[in-house]
Formats: structure tokens, C-alpha cells, sequence
């Protein structure tokens, strides 16, 4: 009996570890199942990122883009019309103290104005020509370039003068209107610069226009009327009884004082294909 006791011994225990066991792994399994399951939730945004997760954002849908207005061009303004220059009171005098000459004869009207003409011509100082000598000399050389009947100096010798001693170009004229006459002799001194020769009484005689007075510049407005010319007659301080006396140098004379001494140029005075009118010997360009 005590071999079969030892052994009932050893399976009630062997039965009783089993039994202790079981329950054990039951009772963890039910207390697994028991416990309260943890529930997901969302992380923040910035959360996640902290985590080193890459979250989407959501774009927010702009909104819809209110409809421009159509662009209409501002209008071009008309260009302005270029401003009209005005008139203002002009004056030009060519004359110097030392440019007057007088004639050394009744003859050499011409030769004395042809020196007064380089001496208001030539500023530079390289010397006045006033030499009777010279002045002899001169009318001779018009005198051969000149043709009428009375064996004289006439303007186209004048002219011709000037321009072979090289103050040139020059040219004879004729104008048939007075205040034509001094506007084409005015113009022709403000756009040269050199004096004017008049011829006078008629054909018989020589002045010099050494400057003049206007109502505006006569290269710019052409038809400006002409106030006032200076004027050098050789013959001074003599004077003509049929014509009157003769003006001081460089004088200011009105249109009318100087009509009473240029005058039209009779035809007759000398040959000449010009028709009558009031002669200049006009400086060209």
C-alpha cells in the first residue's frame, strides 16, 4: 500500500499545478480583454510635423476673380499750335567814329563811298582807307567799269568795285516802291552784314546806308516796315541847293527826310537795262 499511496500522492499534486497554471493564462487573457481600448485621435498638425510626420495642408480655393473692366485708351491731346513770334523794335548800325569819307572832288562820289563802305565793313582794325591817292584810284577803276555818256563812275562800276576788291558779292537793283525799296535794303543788311549804296537825286549822286531802324527784324518778318535809315553822304558838309543839304554822318532820317533826296532814277540818266525805280547796290549772300 505504500507504493500505490505515494503514487495517488504524486498525481494530486501533478493536478494541482496543472489546475494553478490554467487559471494563471486565464485570468491574464481576461484581463488583457477587460482592459479599456486605447482610441486613436488625431494629432495636430503642428504635432505631427514636431513628430518628423508629413502632414498635407488643405488649400483654401481662392476666390472666384471679380471681372476687369475693359481698358478704354486715354485720348491724345491735339498737339499745341507753335507759338507766333512777335515783332520787337530792331535796329542795326554798322558805323564807327573814323568810317566817314568825304569826296576830294564833285566827281568822286562814288570812289569816297566805296571807301566808306570798307571801312564799315572791316572791323578788324587793319586800317581805314580815306587817302585821296586811294580814292582817285578807286573812281578810275569804276569809271572802267562803267558805261554811259556822261564818261562817270555809274552804280554797276559801284558794284563791281566792291566785289573786285573783295567785299563782294554785290548787285544793282531797282525797285519800283519806295517802302520796298528800304524793306529789300534793310533785309539785305541784317542778313549780310554790310552796308547798302543808295543812289540819289535821281542817278546823279552816292549815299551810304549804314544802318537802319524797323518794327522787327527784317530776315525774320520780311515785310516789316522800315522806321528810320542812317545814312553817309560823301558830300557833306556841302550839301546840293536842288536837292537840300547834305545829312552829318551816320544821321538818323525818317522814310520821309530821306524821299526828299532818294528818289526814282530817271532813265534817261544813263543807259541801263534796268527799268526805273530806286536803285541799290545791294550786298548778296
Amino acid at each position: 500500500m505504500t507504493g500505490a499511496r505515494a503514487r495517488l500522492l504524486a498525481w494530486f499534486f501533478a493536478l494541482a499545478v496543472l489546475l494553478s497554471s490554467c487559471s494563471s493564462a486565464n485570468g491574464v487573457d481576461e484581463a488583457a480583454s477587460n482592459q479599456p481600448q486605447p482610441v486613436e485621435s488625431a494629432q495636430p498638425a503642428d504635432s505631427a510635423q514636431a513628430a518628423g510626420g508629413e502632414v498635407a495642408l488643405a488649400t483654401q480655393a481662392p476666390p472666384p476673380a471679380s471681372p476687369s473692366p475693359t481698358s478704354v485708351p486715354a485720348p491724345v491731346p491735339a498737339p499745341l499750335p507753335a507759338p507766333v513770334a512777335t515783332p520787337q523794335p530792331y535796329s542795326l548800325n554798322l558805323y564807327q567814329q573814323g568810317d566817314f569819307v568825304p569826296q576830294y572832288t564833285f566827281d568822286w562820289c562814288v570812289a569816297a563811298s566805296i571807301q566808306m563802305m570798307h571801312n564799315l565793313i572791316d572791323d578788324t582794325g587793319g586800317g581805314t582807307w580815306a587817302g585821296r591817292a586811294q580814292q582817285n584810284e578807286l573812281w578810275d577803276m569804276a569809271r572802267m567799269r562803267s558805261s554811259d555818256s556822261f564818261n562817270g563812275a555809274n552804280p554797276f562800276g559801284w558794284a563791281a568795285v566792291l566785289t573786285a576788291v573783295g567785299m563782294g558779292p554785290y548787285q544793282v537793283v531797282s525797285i519800283a516802291d519806295y517802302d520796298d525799296a528800304l524793306q529789300t535794303a534793310a533785309r539785305a543788311m541784317a542778313s549780310t552784314g554790310r552796308p547798302v549804296g543808295l543812289v540819289m537825286w535821281s542817278g546823279r549822286h552816292a549815299w551810304v546806308m549804314s544802318g537802319f531802324e524797323s518794327l522787327g527784324d527784317p530776315a525774320q518778318f520780311p515785310e516789316i516796315p522800315v522806321t528810320a535809315v542812317r545814312v553817309l553822304d560823301p558830300l557833306y558838309p556841302y550839301g546840293s541847293g536842288q536837292w537840300g543839304p547834305s545829312p552829318a554822318p551816320n544821321s538818323l532820317l525818317t522814310p520821309d527826310q530821306l524821299a526828299t533826296q532818294f528818289v526814282v532814277r530817271e532813265p534817261r540818266r544813263w543807259s541801263s537795262a534796268l527799268p526805273a525805280g530806286y536803285l541799290l547796290v545791294l550786298p548778296r549772300p
